[in-house]
């Protein structure tokens, strides 16, 4: 039997029947109940990683504060009956959400840090499943939450590394990085990285739903909104693995809408004491909407690829 999650999807709402978000239950609770009271929450969105899932669940489960969250977009290669098994197997700290699209990883993050508000945990990180990012830093940058706001892993800042990395990703990484850091003001060596964390504070500022991004412009998104609303941002260190097994999600489109997403950024930014309000960081409305014509919301992509 699977339970039917209400509530979660927010803007990955159904569409003609095409997006359901569901979780297999467990024993002794369903997924209203857990995570009350709970610490630190690790989001795990997936396509297509049933061979780097298992490795990465076992490493995660070695830290004993920090729970599971499984956010797996019908991947056809199995991952989510993988991801189940583990749920089985650590009933009181791994869950699974089943999406039945592929919505994209900016949909799959923002519907994570909504299920971190909703059940309380007080830290969550979002990490990449292809074995990139080490869990065993994620202790060292929960501590590093005692003083800062949000965490962001970085490759670039010193003492960060990247591991057999292809030149030409290498090279468009680190332009990325440059561009969103010249447009946007951001003051972070590696603003396109998909490893941080954040106190429930900054989510509970923010407003989720006007997250756009479908791709891995959603780093970039995140960043700026936080920065935007004034949050302590602070780097940590990493040494980012080009992953072993699988493929690659990035495809041209992506950076297409990196950039485009970017520069809409610029064009609708706002004060800080404009994105604290409870509505987060907001489209323009008004006079102001009618004079600039702007959304944040990038064009559609064919495949919507993570």
């Amino acid at each position: 039997m699977v339970g039917t999650v209400e509530g979660m999807v927010g803007k990955d709402a159904p569409t003609a029947n095409t997006t359901v978000a569901s979780k297999r239950p467990r024993p002794g609770g369903d997924l209203t109940e857990t995570g009350r009271g709970r610490s630190s929450l690790v989001v795990i969105p997936t396509y297509n990683e049933v061979q780097n899932l298992p490795h990465l669940l076992e490493r995660v489960m070695e830290h004993d504060e920090f729970e599971v969250l499984v956010i797996d977009d019908s991947s056809p290669d199995g991952t989510g009956e993988v991801a189940d098994r583990f749920a089985e197997q650590f009933s009181d700290r791994i869950s699974v959400l089943h999406r039945t699209a592929k919505l994209g990883l900016g949909s799959a993050i923002a519907t994570g840090l909504r299920y971190a508000l909703r059940h309380e945990y007080r830290f969550v990180f979002h990490m990449d499943a292809d074995l990139s990012h080490d869990p065993s830093v994620l202790p060292p940058m929960l501590r590093v939450l005692e003083r800062a706001d949000i965490v962001v892993g970085s490759r670039y800042l010193a003492g960060g590394t990247t591991v057999r990395r292809a030149r030409h990703r290498e090279f468009l990484s680190r332009l990325a990085s440059k561009y969103a850091r010249a447009v946007l003001g951001l003051p972070l060596s590696d603003p396109t990285g998909g490893y941080r964390g954040y106190r429930r504070q900054v989510l509970e500022a923010l407003d989720l739903d006007q997250v756009a991004s479908r791709g891995y412009a959603v780093q970039i998104e995140l960043n700026h909104r936080c920065h935007q609303a004034g949050f302590r941002i602070e780097e940590f260190p990493i040494r980012f693995h080009e992953r072993d097994a699988g493929r690659s999600k990035m495809t041209l489109g992506i950076v297409f809408e990196a950039l485009f997403v970017v520069a809409a950024l610029r064009l609708t930014g706002t004060t800080a004491d404009e994105a604290r309000q409870p509505a987060g960081l907001r489209r323009p409305t008004g006079s102001s909407a009618g004079q600039q014509g702007l959304s944040i919301r990038p064009p559609e992509l064919k495949d919507s690829p993570r």
